[in-house]
């Protein structure tokens, strides 16, 4: 819902996108909702909007973001992940984790967007090694977004629209992986399990994770790290936002 609402996240990715300095060529996106079996890159031209969720208002599923493709960016990945076989895809398109968010980033749709699928069937490490082969895109004016929550647990979430008091566990969670995204403790973002229970229950599936491990891998050495958005939204969902550069 935070497609269609103003609060203090979604103003902050307005922010953000207003902000960008110089404006991104292109965006390849992550999200937590390609979660398939084998690598795949969107290659079409103009991707639909996918509505890939049930339940919500019907304002929800009328909405559209018709940001254009780019297919060259798409073969760019391609080359930049060789050997590994990347399909081009012509069928997915753009799904709610990634035009959720971007259409309060750039709302005029006007920036080209290309997603990555993640491979279901890999381990942590083998995404955060592909967020470090896609470093090169930064140098080319592709912001490289990843789409998901540091904590995301709805088998425990607040329905209802009311607020609801984070759980103890989320915040442990999410001020654990804060301290190591600032750190630049790679290792233990990768290897989130050996944080204990608060990590099963903050990850209690890695979809909504591996995003994060993308972008962490695509940043450079020592770079500035800055958190534009936070929160937990319903007691287990962090709505924490990550910034390298």
């Amino acid at each position: 819902m935070n497609a269609l609402r103003e609060n203090s996240w979604t103003r902050a990715w307005g922010v953000l996108g207003a902000t960008l300095v110089p404006r991104p060529r292109a965006v390849l996106a992550v999200s937590a909702h390609w979660y398939i079996a084998g690598s795949a890159v969107t290659a079409m031209p103009a991707p639909r909007t996918i509505h890939d969720f049930g339940g919500f208002p019907r304002e929800l599923f009328a909405v559209r973001y018709p940001a254009p493709g780019d297919p060259a960016l798409a073969a760019r990945v391609r080359e930049l992940l060789a050997p590994l076989p990347v399909a081009s895809d012509y069928s997915w398109g753009l799904d709610h984790g990634t035009w959720s968010v971007l259409r309060h980033v750039f709302p005029e749709a006007d920036v080209p967007v290309v997603q990555l699928s993640i491979d279901e069937a890999r381990s942590a490490s083998f995404h955060h090694e592909l967020g470090k082969r896609l470093r090169p895109l930064r140098d080319e004016g592709v912001l490289i977004v990843g789409s998901g929550d540091v904590v995301h647990n709805l088998h425990t979430y607040a329905w209802g629209g009311h607020p609801a008091k984070p759980y103890d566990w989320a915040l442990r969670f999410e001020t654990a992986a804060r301290e190591r995204l600032a750190s630049g403790d790679h290792a233990a973002l990768i290897d989130y399990a050996a944080l204990g229970n608060d990590a099963l229950l903050s990850v209690p599936t890695p979809e909504h994770y591996l995003p994060l491990l993308y972008v962490l891998g695509a940043s450079f050495p020592e770079e500035l790290v800055t958190f534009p958005a936070e929160g937990i939204d319903g007691g287990s969902v962090s709505m924490l936002a990550v910034r390298f550069g």
